[in-house]
């Protein structure tokens, strides 16, 4: 028989979480601020070196956050491990019952349980417990180098394309530009992102253009009024 093989989406939920975040940031991030200068009146070359700026800094801002918290979580998982080994070395008839009672409430009865939990911990008494009692498995562990170079690669593609809109747009027409095309792209990476995760795409791109637009809005208005006082 040929063998049966699956692709689950959850397999995708670490690099999928830093891409969707890092890319929708670059995008909203980069445009709000450089729609915030334009709309001071800045010239075209100020606005350029603000987006760039932005780009940098929050390229190298979402790496270091993301490393920085998904380290947070794998020691948090290490620490798990650490104590779970522990109390298998001290007491394994103890650890034996609580898997046994794991599977009781998955729905076994208390002897297929109990010969399922005594295989498991025959095969590997550490890796049973880590899947069944602290839910740590190998597709959602934490990967802080993953999830740090994910999150800078895709905050720099999303914020080149306020970038580019910046340096192909009339300067009269560039806030509303930057504002139609990055919100254009928001909502195609929402779509994307939905497919990619198996979910509906209406709410993903609703809520990516809500919030892309508010802080694009909220930022035009205080470099207008910025500019109005200067």
């Amino acid at each position: 028989m040929a063998r049966h093989r699956e692709n689950h989406l959850v397999s995708r939920i670490g690099w999928l979480r830093a891409a969707v975040l890092g890319a929708n940031d670059g995008i909203v991030s980069t445009s709000s601020l450089m729609i915030g200068v334009s709309a001071s009146g800045s010239p075209r070359a100020t606005i350029l070196l603000t987006g760039i700026a932005g780009m940098v800094a929050g390229a190298m801002s979402m790496a270091a956050g993301e490393y920085v918290s998904v380290s947070s979580q794998a020691d948090t998982e290490s620490a798990d491990l650490a104590k779970e080994r522990r109390e298998l070395e001290a007491a394994p008839d103890a650890e034996l019952e609580e898997l046994t009672q794991i599977y009781v409430k998955r729905g076994l009865d208390p002897e297929t349980a109990r010969r399922a939990a005594c295989q498991m911990m025959a095969h590997d008494a550490l890796d049973a417990h880590a899947r069944d009692e602290l839910h740590i498995t190998e597709m959602t562990t934490a990967r802080p180098v993953v999830a740090a170079l994910t999150s800078a690669a895709t905050f720099t593609a999303g914020a080149l394309v306020p970038l580019l809109i910046a340096l192909l747009s009339p300067l009269r027409w560039l806030v509303a530009g930057e504002a139609v095309g990055s919100l254009v792209v928001l909502g195609s990476l929402g779509a994307i992102g939905a497919v990619a995760g198996g979910a509906g795409i209406a709410r993903p791109v609703g809520r990516v253009i809500f919030w892309g637009a508010l802080a694009m809005a909220v930022t035009a208005g205080i470099g207008r009024l910025i500019g109005a006082a200067v």
